[in-house]
């Protein structure tokens, strides 16, 4: 009992629970990444690359007979690894503007000029305020 006691207390504790919603967040954050690049990003290029899809580059060794045996031809897909890192490229340059559009707006809201403290007299008028209506 102490045991499942001792998990409860772990798995409540804020700092789990903030891992958990940040792993939910980013999850649904890196869908909205993947569309934008896979729909929004990606055509333009194909269109200016005239349609080449790398995805479908490939080299494929010629098929080799030894003897009675006859080794069947090996393909590798260096276009898929291409295309992966085009996908990296533009994700992480997306993400890195986004990650700046924030930081420039939280900076702005940092900046936001802060109301000056107030003057002796407005502390004293605010007591006299506050008194009177704790009277009525």
């Amino acid at each position: 009992m102490a045991l499942l006691q001792e998990f409860k207390e772990f798995a409540m504790r804020g700092n789990v629970v903030d891992m958990a919603i940040g792993v939910v967040m980013g999850t649904a954050f890196g869908k909205i990444v993947s569309s934008l690049v896979a729909n929004v990003l990606t055509p333009p290029i194909g269109y200016l690359t005239n349609g080449v899809k790398f995805e479908n580059w490939s080299y494929s060794f010629p098929r080799v007979s030894v003897g009675d045996v006859t080794l069947e031809p090996v393909t590798i897909d260096y276009g898929k690894f291409l295309q992966a890192t085009f996908d990296f490229l533009i994700v992480a340059i997306c993400v890195f503007a986004m990650v700046k559009a924030m930081n420039g707006l939280m900076r702005k809201k940092a900046a936001a000029p802060k109301p000056p403290d107030p003057t002796p007299s407005e502390k004293l008028l605010t007591e006299i305020r506050d008194l009177l209506k704790a009277q009525t």
